[in-house]
């Protein structure tokens, strides 16, 4: 105890000797701020009628820019009437069409749950039926006026990653060449194991008397990974298993593996190899990378769930290829290696054709089904991090902002919380500002709001927006004010619960290990020169 208390002492005091004494952010003049906010929320989300796609927001429950929704047009019909009520509030407006966007009175409206009716009305002025009607919450603007953040964001990645370090499951590595089951998340190896070696990897840049012991827990899980991947003759070479242990939810998924989550292990083991040299780490990514080569099929995509046994896609979904795309893109940028550059370009050219033509951001994660009804389970997971691949191109076109920027809204639209209601007890039991993981689970989660943040982050440095850098600051200021004093814990859900603090197996490491690299990245834009070295975008 005495050790550590030493330790975890002496790298708050690294964390504080920064050189750069004060911030170095621009000054925000946030009613400028919340007027181009309020500007851009009257502009409605890829709506149906437009004719890119379908009316995608069926299951929607809530919105932030003003919405539209798919009624059908009424023969006989001159006009369309629009009421919205929230309590004994009331607004009208009167549209040629039935299924147009509520921008001619949507900054009127306050936030709270709100009910839309739609009726068909002749020349002459009389109601001929009801067209439709719809129930949602109208969500709360961004404000700007958010308490700043309680500590230095460098220190509170340093204390987020102490706390991960000394958690026992982790140094559980430095004597067993296993995982520690106790820590149950284990069970998703490349994602928990991909994670705790990028998170120990971080600190030992970061605090240089822990490097030695962060460089051995992560050798042990790294060697870890390597041992249990398919062997080179297998159909799924060099992959490592995205399911361990038998402790995952769903019978579904035994012999099966994500297609896309070999690249958070190879993310993990590039990492490790920077920090060691040792060649083995980079040449099991090279084999990955080599079998993710053989699996793209000609039109740029790649199958979301794979048989191990055979190879073979276990349905006809189509995965998102971020990951992919960031991975080949850094063993290009870092390495020099140009040999998965054609399958790169392939996958975007996918992703920027066919990835989004439905508009449906339908959920792809490991413990539930990757077969959902369309626009039932949505999550930004799916296009943000797509948009900040895209800004953290080093040149991006015209077209692909574009793209950027409107995924980066429908993130914000349907995921991101800039406050909460409070429930009957007059309680607010969701942290906020925050942004929920999916429809599924309408939960403020951290690695999510840094998902949104690095987005914002990278559309202000390729445009110099600063609404999206206040938003970025806004949720890494919540980061901060989230994470618990005493441990140096950042929860994985924003939620209040009388006993949260005190359940390590629901922490995240991975959602910990994209949350600490994103307070870094925010602590670069805020302070320069404040971290020993350059945080990147991951993927």
């Amino acid at each position: 105890m005495i050790k550590f208390r030493n330790v975890f002492l002496a790298a708050i005091a690294i964390a504080l000797a920064c050189p750069a004494a004060s911030s170095k952010l621009p000054k925000f003049n946030y009613r400028k701020l919340q007027r181009q906010a309020a500007k851009e929320y009257l502009k409605p989300i890829s709506p149906g009628y437009e004719g890119n796609n379908p009316f995608w927001n069926g299951y929607s429950i809530k919105f932030t820019y003003a919405p539209a929704f798919d009624f059908k047009e009424v023969g006989g019909a001159r006009k369309y009437l629009y009421t919205l009520r929230k309590g004994e509030q009331e607004w009208t407006f009167k549209d040629d069409k039935p299924y147009h966007c509520l921008a001619p009175v949507w900054n009127k409206i306050p936030a709270g749950d709100v009910v839309l009716k739609v009726e068909a009305i002749d020349k002459k002025g009389k109601v001929i039926c009801l067209v439709g009607e719809r129930k949602f919450i109208r969500d709360f603007p961004f404000t700007g006026n958010y308490p700043g953040p309680v500590r230095s964001y460098k220190e509170a990645a340093i204390k987020a990653l102490l706390f991960i370090h000394n958690l026992p499951a982790i140094q559980n590595w430095k004597t067993q060449n296993v995982p520690d089951m106790s820590y149950k998340l284990n069970t998703y190896p490349a994602k928990s194991i991909g994670g705790t070696i990028r998170c120990e990897m971080l600190l030992a840049k970061l605090i240089p008397s822990l490097r030695e012991d962060a460089i051995a827990i992560a050798r042990s899980a790294g060697d870890f990974l390597i041992r249990e991947s398919q062997p080179a003759d297998a159909p799924l070479a060099y992959f490592p298993p995205t399911y361990y242990g038998g402790l995952h939810a769903s019978a579904y998924n035994e012999g099966k593996m994500m297609s896309m989550e070999a690249t958070k292990a190879s993310n993990a083991l590039l990492d490790l190899y920077d920090e060691t040299g040792d060649r083995k780490y980079y040449d099991q990514v090279i084999g990955i990378l080599d079998t993710y080569r053989k699996l793209q099929r000609k039109d740029g995509s790649f199958p979301i769930k794979l048989v191990v046994a055979t190879g073979e896609p276990d349905n006809d979904v189509c995965a998102r290829l971020h990951p992919i795309l960031g991975l080949a893109r850094r063993i290009h940028d870092q390495y020099g290696v140009n040999d998965y550059e054609a399958m790169r370009l392939a996958g975007e050219k996918w992703m920027n054709t066919e990835a989004f033509k439905d508009f449906d951001m339908v959920a792809q994660f490991e413990d539930i089904s990757a077969k959902n009804e369309p626009y039932k389970d949505q999550t930004h997971w799916t296009c943000v991090p797509y948009a900040t691949y895209m800004l953290n191109s080093g040149l991006i076109s015209k077209e692909n902002l574009k793209v950027a920027r409107l995924l980066i809204a429908f993130g914000e639209d349907q995921f991101t919380n800039w406050e909460s209601f409070p429930n009957d007890d007059g309680l607010k039991t969701y942290y906020t500002p925050g942004v929920v993981e999916q429809f599924y689970y309408r939960t403020p989660i951290d690695d999510s709001a840094a998902s949104m943040a690095s987005a914002w982050m990278a559309l202000y440095e390729e445009t110099g927006d600063r609404l999206s850098l206040a938003k970025a600051k806004a949720l890494m200021d919540e980061v901060t004010k989230v994470q618990i004093p005493e441990s140096g814990l950042i929860p994985t859900a924003w939620e209040w619960y009388p006993s949260w603090r005190f359940h390590a197996d629901q922490i995240w490491i991975s959602c910990c290990y994209i949350t600490c690299n994103t307070l870094l990245r925010f602590a670069e834009i805020a302070e320069p020169g404040c971290i020993p070295f350059k945080p990147t975008f991951w993927f």
